[in-house]
C-alpha cells in the first residue's frame, strides 16, 4: 500500500532524534534556530516539550543521540544535549512575557501535587495556563526534588535549577515547603479534584552481607548524596569503594573525589558493555582518576574492632548457557577501603499511602498505574516520574508529567481518560526561489565537538565548581552544521513524476529506486541498496502515471540533502519542513502552537 504521509507519525518516526526523545522535542528546528543566533526562540521551542532546557542540557541521559542519523554516517551523533545547553545559556534573561498567560479567573478546580520534582513541576506547568489552582506539597525547603539533592552541583549548578523551577512557580503555584505528606487519607480529605503523586524513588537499595551492620562507614548512595547536599557530610575516607555502576554511582565516586577520596574504585559485576552508566559519565569519572573494576561481586565487608578496613569480592567469569548469561567464581580478592557507598538501585517508598483507599499495589509494593493515562485504580489519583514505575531519567519524568496533566484535565472536565488529544503536523515547502532552500543542506565533514572541561585542580577545590564549561562559539558553529535536518522531508508527488531517473542518479547514498511494487520483505532486497534496517520504514509512492511502477525510498540512509528535489525537472520531489504538533493538556495549547506556525509562514500542505 502507498505510504500514508498524512499521518503525523510517519514523518515523526523519520526524525529519529525527535522520535527517540520521550518528550518529542523538535531537535532539528531548535538546532537551526541556534545556527541563526536565535537563542531565545530555540530555548522556548525546547521548553514547550522538555520544560527544563538548562537542566536537561547538563543532565539528560540523551536517548536522542544514539538514534541520531549522523551516527550512521560517521559514527558520532550530533551533540544534541550540549546544543540544548547553548540555547539555555545564551537566551534572554527574562522569558516570562513569552510564556502562556495564566488566567486570573480560575476554573474552579484544585489539584494537589506530592513532591516538587520534574514530573510534578511539569504537571503544574501544563495546568496553570488552563486556570487550575495547583498546590505542591514539598518536604524540603527548595523545589527540584531529586534533581536538587541527588545531582551534584558540579554537574547541575544550583542557580540553573533555581531559575528553571522558579519560572513554573512564578505562574502562581501554591508551593508549601517543609510540608511532607504523611497520609494520603488526609490529603484526600482536603477535597482536591485530583491528586498527582510525584514523590520519586527516594529509597536506596540495601546490600545485606556479613559485616554490613558492624560499622558506620557504609552508606546508601542517594542518601549519602543528599547528606552531602545538605552539608551533613563534608569529608570521606581516602580509600572509597562504590558498589554499582549506574549514573548514581558515577555521582558518588566523583563527589567522593571532592571530599577527600584519593583511591576510588567503582565495583561492577559485569563488563563495560553491560554498565547502566552513560558512556560520558564513565569517561568523566575516569578522567578524574576513578578506577572501574569489572567482573567483581561483593562477598562481605571486612570490619576490625568496628572499623571498616576492606571488602572481599568474588572475581567472576561470565559465559553463555542456553541463551542466558551465567557467571562462575574464579577466586576471591580483598580490596582495602575506608568507606563503601552502595549505589545498586533505588526503590519507591510509600509509608504514607494507606493500603485501604482503593489504590492497588503489585507484588513489589508499586502502585498499579495505567501506562497510557498514569491513573491509579482510584479515580482522581495519578502517579508519574520515578513514583510510577521506578527510577528513570529526568526527561522521562517530564513526559510523564505532560501525559498525567492531560489525564487530570480530562478527569476534571468529565472527559474519558482514554480520549487523548491527537497529534497534528505542519508540512511546509522549504523552497526559496528556484534552486535554493531555507536550510543549510551542505554536508559538513566536521567531527563531533568535544566538551571543554574545567582543569582538574580547580574542579576539585569545591563541590560547586561546574566541570563542563559549555561549547565555545566556534564549537557551536561547527556542531550545528553537523545536523542533517531530518525534519526537512523529501516529499514526493507521484503524478508529477516522468520517471527520468534523475533523482535516482544524483542520490549520494542510493536510497531511491523506481521499481515494480511488491511485498515489503521482497521489495527491500531489490532496491538500489538493500534496505536492511527493519526498524526504519520504506516510503512507497502511489503508482507512477507512465509505467505503474512505484518510487521507493529507504528512510534509513537518506541524508535529507535535497539533491533529488534540486535535480527533478518537474518538481515531483520537494523538501518540506515537518513540524509535529504535540498535544498537551487542553486543546488551547495545541491551537496556540498551530496559530503561531500559521502566523510565521503559510501552510502549504496538511
Amino acid at each position: 500500500m502507498p505510504t500514508d504521509v498524512s499521518n503525523p507519525q510517519y514523518y515523526h518516526k523519520v526524525v529519529d532524534c525527535q522520535w527517540a526523545c520521550p518528550a518529542h522535542t523538535n531537535v532539528p528546528e531548535y538546532i537551526r534556530l541556534i545556527a541563526q543566533g536565535r537563542y531565545t526562540e530555540s530555548y522556548l521551542l525546547n521548553r514547550q516539550s522538555n520544560v527544563f532546557p538548562g537542566i536537561l542540557g547538563r543532565t539528560c541521559d540523551r536517548p536522542c543521540e544514539p538514534a541520531c542519523r549522523r551516527g550512521r554516517v560517521d559514527g558520532k551523533p550530533v551533540a544534541i544535549c550540549r546544543l540544548k545547553r547553548v540555547a539555555a545559556d545564551l537566551r534572554d534573561d527574562d522569558i516570562h512575557e513569552y510564556l502562556p498567560p495564566v488566567p486570573a479567573q480560575k476554573n474552579g478546580k484544585r489539584v494537589a501535587l506530592v513532591g516538587a520534582g520534574p514530573a510534578a513541576l511539569t504537571v503544574a506547568n501544563d495546568l496553570m495556563p488552563l486556570g487550575y489552582e495547583v498546590v505542591i506539597y514539598e518536604k524540603n525547603q527548595r523545589a527540584g526534588g531529586l534533581m536538587r539533592v541527588n545531582i551534584p552541583s558540579f554537574r547541575l549548578p544550583a542557580e540553573v535549577l533555581d531559575e528553571e523551577t522558579q519560572i513554573i512557580l512564578d505562574m502562581g503555584v501554591d508551593i508549601r515547603y517543609g510540608t511532607p505528606v504523611t497520609s494520603m487519607r488526609s490529603l484526600l480529605g482536603e477535597g482536591y479534584d485530583a491528586i498527582f503523586v510525584g514523590s520519586g524513588a527516594p529509597k536506596g537499595k540495601e546490600l545485606e552481607l556479613p559485616g554490613r551492620r558492624e560499622t558506620d562507614q557504609i552508606f546508601i548512595g542517594i542518601e549519602w548524596l543528599a547528606s552531602v547536599h545538605f552539608g551533613h557530610i563534608e569529608k570521606i575516607g581516602e580509600r572509597v569503594l562504590i558498589i554499582g555502576v549506574g549514573n548514581t554511582a558515577m555521582d558518588c565516586c566523583r563527589t567522593s573525589r571532592r571530599l577527600g577520596g584519593t583511591d576510588i574504585k567503582v565495583i561492577a559485576r559485569r563488563s563495560r558493555p553491560y554498565f547502566k552508566a552513560s558512556p560520558w559519565e564513565l569517561e568523566d569519572a575516569e578522567e578524574e582518576g576513578v578506577q572501574i573494576v569489572e567482573n567483581h561481586s561483593p562477598k562481605r565487608f571486612i570490619v576490625e574492632q568496628g572499623k571498616l578496613v576492606g571488602m572481599e569480592l568474588d572475581r567472576l567469569r561470565w559465559f553463555e548457557q542456553n541463551g542466558k548469561q551465567k557467571s562462575q567464581v574464579i577466586d576471591s580478592v580483598v580490596i582495602p577501603c575506608d568507606s563503601v557507598i552502595l549505589a545498586i538501585g533505588q526503590d519507591n517508598a510509600f509509608p504514607w499511602l494507606e493500603r485501604d483507599l482503593g489504590i492497588d499495589f503489585d507484588e513489589n509494593g508499586m502502585p498499579v498505574v495505567d501506562k497510557q493515562t498514569f491513573a491509579s485504580t482510584k479515580p482522581g489519583v495519578f502517579f508519574g516520574g520515578d513514583a510510577a514505575w521506578g527510577p528513570e531519567n529526568i526527561i522521562w519524568a517530564v513526559e510523564h508529567g505532560h501525559q498525567a496533566a492531560i489525564s487530570i484535565h480530562n478527569h476534571c472536565m468529565g472527559i474519558p481518560l482514554t480520549e487523548r488529544p491527537a497529534y497534528g503536523m505542519n508540512l511546509v515547502s522549504s523552497k526559496v526561489g528556484m534552486h535554493a532552500w531555507s536550510y543549510s543542506n551542505d554536508y559538513s565533514p566536521a567531527p563531533r565537538s568535544k566538551m571543554t572541561h574545567e582543569e582538574l585542580t580547580k574542579r576539585f577545590s569545591k563541590l560547586s565548581v561546574e566541570v563542563e564549561l559549555g561549547f565555545t562559539p566556534e564549537q557551536t558553529v561547527a556542531e550545528v552544521e553537523r545536523c542533517l535536518n531530518c525534519d526537512i522531508e523529501t516529499h514526493f508527488t507521484s503524478n508529477l513524476c516522468i520517471e527520468c531517473d534523475a533523482c535516482v542518479d544524483v542520490c549520494p547514498v542510493s536510497c531511491l529506486t523506481i521499481t515494480q511494487d511488491g511485498a515489503e520483505p521482497e521489495l527491500r532486497t531489490r532496491l538500489m541498496a538493500p534496505a536492511l534496517n527493519l526498524t526504519q520504514p520504506l516510503y512507497v509512492s502511489e503508482a507512477l502515471p507512465q509505467t505503474k511502477r512505484v518510487m521507493v525510498k529507504d528512510e534509513d540512509v537518506c541524508l535529507h540533502c535535497g539533491l533529488c528535489a534540486e535535480r527533478c525537472p518537474t518538481a515531483a520531489w520537494d523538501m518540506r519542513e515537518f513540524d509535529l504538533l504535540v498535544p498537551y493538556a487542553g486543546r488551547a495549547v495545541q491551537m496556540v502552537t498551530l496559530a503561531r506556525a500559521e502566523a510565521r509562514r503559510p501552510v502549504a500542505a496538511t
